[in-house]
């Protein structure tokens, strides 16, 4: 699962980095909460070109009447995407990576708490998310929308959460974008020991309408006194 992200990069850097030409309508940042349902910036290459550009996080998949037709698709299974009807197209033909600085997962806690935490690189680069995106349309109505591609959790993350999202190293970027031939199956795999980081944080992040720095920083039970 991954349903919190952390998006604090420049979009102008984010493009050099990506050697994509940014839209121009991409979502501010920085947003230290960003949700489903909102905008948010992928890389996705048609035609041998890259572009940083907006879609909504909530897959739509093409026999919806209306972009609530159905259950919001935030995620997609590596294991099973290649044969769910919604994402096996996009899984063969519209992959997409989403910079991120890191997102939030959590945890139980005594009493039936939920205990947020922060994750991310170990090493403090960006990282580039697995997605899938589609732009679907309905009688004259379009929407263009994406999904984060999520995989078993390591041995690490796994005391957090059993699942993790799928990032993607540089030098892969093309194999999983579509631009270097096919194969992007094996990359669907959890990340190695050690690449991510993560600690607790406050449980002000459990509002979807929490923002700002503090959000990441780290947070013990003593910070409530």
């Amino acid at each position: 699962m991954c349903g919190r992200l952390a998006v604090t990069l420049p979009h102008d850097a984010m493009a050099r980095l990506f050697a994509a030409t940014p839209a121009n309508d991409l979502p501010p940042v920085p947003d230290f909460n960003l949700c489903p349902g909102q905008q948010i910036a992928i890389v996705a290459s048609t035609e041998g070109q890259r572009r940083l550009r907006p879609m909504r996080w909530g897959f739509v998949p093409q026999w919806y009447k209306t972009p609530t037709d159905g259950p919001l698709l935030i995620n997609a299974r590596a294991e099973t995407i290649a044969e769910k009807p919604a994402f096996r197209a996009a899984c063969r033909q519209r992959r997409g990576l989403i910079p991120a600085t890191g997102y939030y997962e959590w945890s139980a806690g005594p009493g039936g708490a939920r205990l947020p935490w922060y994750i991310h690189r170990s090493d403090g680069a960006p990282i580039a998310f697995a997605a899938i995106w589609q732009d679907w349309e309905q009688d004259g109505q379009g929407i263009s929308t994406c999904a984060i591609v999520t995989t078993r959790a390591n041995d690490s993350l796994s005391a957090v959460h059993d699942r993790m999202p799928l990032s993607i190293e540089p030098r892969d970027w093309p194999l999983w974008l579509g631009e270097a031939g096919t194969g992007a199956a094996k990359l669907m795999l959890p990340a190695p020991e050690g690449r991510f980081a993560f600690h607790r944080v406050s449980p002000e992040v459990n509002s979807n309408r929490a923002d700002g720095p503090q959000l990441i920083e780290p947070f013990t039970d003593a910070d409530r006194v």
